[in-house]
């Protein structure tokens, strides 16, 4: 609901909440249904996004591939890609996110994929590289729209809250085109 207060009986951050509240705000002023594909998140972003009131109208799907054969399984993403690029790439964000757009019927989707630690990075890809990618439905696939974060080591919980609150800000639609003045 529009203008709805945020719950005050969540576990999540409020910060989390208040952003999960204006993406679900914002999609549903604008009729969009979103997807999300997670790996590092663990299903954080779907939870904030489940948190609000009337999210069923906006939130279709939350698909949580944390191993790499659920990626592919899931989410339709090639073996050759997480060869090449690794499971932490754009390559393979872009991938998950059109993969969620495949399986479901949602307007956009967000992808997440990251090292949140403690182990696990490397100096190319250290603890807190996490790396984002949304892709819309009709959209170029050429139009890549993907990035990488490198928050450092913030801790497990820190890395993740992070991610999340990114791919939140993803899922936001574009502003409105103001008219051209005549």
């Amino acid at each position: 609901m529009l203008g709805a207060p945020l719950v005050s009986d969540s576990l999540l951050p409020e910060a989390l909440v208040a952003s999960a509240t204006r993406v679900i705000e914002a999609n549903r002023a604008a009729g969009r249904r979103i997807a999300v594909a997670e790996s590092c998140t663990g299903g954080l972003v779907a939870a904030a996004l489940t948190e609000i009131a009337g999210s069923s109208d906006v939130l279709e799907a939350s698909i949580v591939s944390y191993a790499n054969e659920a990626k592919m399984g899931l989410l339709h993403v090639s073996g050759d890609v997480i060869e090449t690029f690794g499971a932490v790439s754009i390559a393979t964000a872009w991938s998950m996110a059109q993969g969620a757009l495949e399986v479901t019927t949602a307007d956009v989707a967000v992808a997440i994929t990251g090292i949140a630690g403690p182990g696990g990075g490397s100096a190319k890809k250290p603890v807190g590289t996490v790396v984002f990618a949304r892709a819309e439905r009709g959209g170029d696939p050429a139009n890549v729209v993907a990035d990488r974060r490198e928050f450092g080591d913030l801790g497990r919980a820190g890395i993740r809250l992070q991610a999340a609150l990114c791919a939140l800000d993803l899922l936001m639609p574009p502003p409105a085109e103001e008219p051209p003045a005549p």
